[in-house]
């Protein structure tokens, strides 16, 4: 319910367009103990950060292909105000493979149980002024929602604003609670730019760009340059280069990874 609300508090529709079709699938009893299990691994190891606010990744995909780790990440932060503490998930989700993408604020269990890849996750602690910017912002549905963009592209380009992928969406945010100003992407941008943000270059030769464009609504190339895209070179933003970033620019901490069953 909470997700659903949220989806209509910032404006967005998630609308089927051309792709896959949602389709039910019955729960895999395997698959729900192991995300639940890793959700209370997560939670523990959060609590123990001594956080208030973290990026949150997940492998949800298989990426060692491209020499990645984690497929999307999120914010994880601590919810006090119900009966007992507990930390919710605000991330962006791409809707069943097609073309169009919206936020959702998740449990740490509805976070793990959606078939990843692999059961495991990886958090940043913020910066103590960082996470006190953050947090208001992201309890606030009409603010987080600002420079969300609904078109979808899994390989949006870095530095454009046509497509926004889930890990563009949380970075260009990030952007909004250092400097309230930031009003759109351009902005956002700017100030990655500014504190040393590099996009992960990505080498897709011809063929495999147009297999992915034909057969998968949630995949575009044309809002990369012409000069980047037709040399193989697609800049994206990933979690690998986002948990280096963070480090790198004094923004958080090193990354901890939490597998199902730490402590």
């Amino acid at each position: 319910m909470a997700a659903l609300l949220l989806v209509a508090a910032v404006g967005l529709a998630p609308a089927a367009r051309a792709g896959q079709a949602c389709v039910q699938k019955p729960a895999d009893p395997q698959a729900v103990s192991e995300g639940m299990a890793l959700a209370v691994a997560t939670a523990k190891a959060l609590d123990a950060s001594g956080a208030t606010v973290v990026v949150l990744a997940r492998v949800g995909h298989d990426l060692s292909a491209y020499r990645l780790t984690y497929s999307n990440l999120g914010f994880a932060y601590r919810e006090t105000g119900g009966a007992r503490p507990e930390w919710r998930v605000l991330h962006k989700l791409n809707h069943c493979g097609t073309a169009m993408a919206a936020l959702y604020r998740q449990g740490l269990g509805e976070f793990f149980l959606d078939r990843p890849y692999r059961y495991e996750a990886a958090f940043v602690a913020l910066t103590s002024e960082l996470q006190a910017r953050l947090l208001p912002l992201l309890k606030d549905n009409a603010r987080i929602g600002v420079l969300n963009e609904p078109r979808y592209s899994m390989v949006a380009y870095a530095w454009g604003q046509t497509n926004q992928q889930s890990n563009q969406w949380a970075v260009e945010t990030l952007a909004v609670a250092v400097e309230p100003t930031i009003d759109d992407r351009r902005r956002a941008q700017a100030w990655m730019q500014l504190k040393g943000y590099e996009p992960t270059p990505l080498t897709l030769g011809l063929l495999k760009r147009l297999g992915a464009r034909a057969t998968a609504a949630n995949i575009a190339f044309d809002d990369h340059p012409n000069d980047k895209r037709f040399s193989d070179r697609i800049d994206t933003v990933t979690v690998d280069s986002v948990f280096a970033w963070l480090q790198r620019s004094g923004l958080g901490g090193a990354p901890v990874t939490v597998r199902a069953g730490s402590a």
